[in-house]
């Protein structure tokens, strides 16, 4: 199986994983899953256990919850940081809608800029991600994370989140961002329901034609939850089976809590030949 490569600001980082782990760190007191919440300890872990990626949060984004100033996000998440250089190089990406929280984050070792409000709420973010040739993950949602879950009806929903992520790719282009730079979200859970949820994972290799990189992030969340039945802390299974799903429609990396069991999955995926975008619509393979 051919490697993936994923090319940071000053390097470029491959794995044999037929997909990028993103191993989720929160930074908060109030993240929908408690035992994602935690600092360096926490990192380390997933380190361990063969996570790829970081992707460290200072400001929780569940369902409900209310958007903090940058100063508490930024001491939320760079002591954590400062810890983890200490010991690893491993990628850090950093869950913010910031340019000040990102910048201070980068100071410190951070290589990528995961944006669910991709790129619209801070409008000098886009300047510096180029600037610094930082990639970045743009995400669609419809409001913010404390009105989010009131407006999930969609005429469309592929084509309405296809052409919002269409348009903010435009824009990150247009601020002097590198292709090879952006990564696209559909943002499972912010501003979906049930049915929406699953359409978007079943096409998610066909967002932007196929022309980017598609990240899923689906681990613990609701609508596993409304499939199977279970709450938050009994997801792992439901999980596995739809970030595998994912792949297989095309995405190329994945966010998830439990990094160990992901890694176990990839890996049984990559020894028996599966790759990303089997099942995609339109066969496309998106590379970094």
């Amino acid at each position: 199986m051919k490697k993936r490569e994923l090319r940071l600001a000053q390097r470029i980082i491959q794995t044999e994983r037929p997909a990028f782990i993103m191993g989720i760190i929160n930074c908060t007191p109030d993240s929908f899953y408690p035992m994602s919440r935690g600092s360096q300890d926490l990192a380390f872990k997933c380190i361990d256990e063969g996570a790829d990626i970081l992707d460290l949060g200072g400001e929780s984004t569940r369902p409900g919850a209310d958007y903090i100033d940058e100063k508490e996000e930024i001491e939320r998440i760079i002591p954590v940081i400062k810890e983890i250089r200490k010991r690893s190089d491993i990628p850090i990406s950093v869950d913010t809608r910031k340019k000040n929280v990102m910048k201070a984050a980068f100071d410190e070792g951070a290589d990528i800029l995961n944006d669910i409000s991709a790129l619209e709420d801070d409008p000098d973010l886009a300047a510096f991600a180029s600037e610094k040739k930082i990639p970045v993950i743009l995400m669609h949602k419809r409001g913010s994370s404390s009105d989010m879950q009131k407006n999930t009806s969609y005429e469309d929903i592929f084509l309405e989140v296809d052409s919002y992520l269409r348009n903010r790719v435009q824009f990150a282009l247009d601020a002097g961002i590198q292709t090879d730079k952006i990564i696209v979200d559909p943002g499972i859970g912010f501003g979906k329901n049930l049915q929406g949820n699953v359409e978007l994972i079943k096409k998610c290799g066909s967002l932007c034609g196929g022309e980017y990189p598609v990240l899923m992030a689906l681990s613990r969340k609701s609508c596993i939850g409304q499939i199977t039945g279970r709450e938050v802390q009994d997801r792992l299974y439901g999980t596995l089976a739809a970030d595998l799903f994912s792949l297989l429609y095309g995405a190329v990396m994945v966010r998830v809590h439990d990094v160990g069991p992901c890694a176990d999955t990839f890996n049984v995926m990559a020894a028996l030949g599966l790759e990303s975008g089997i099942l995609c619509n339109d066969k496309s393979k998106q590379e970094f």
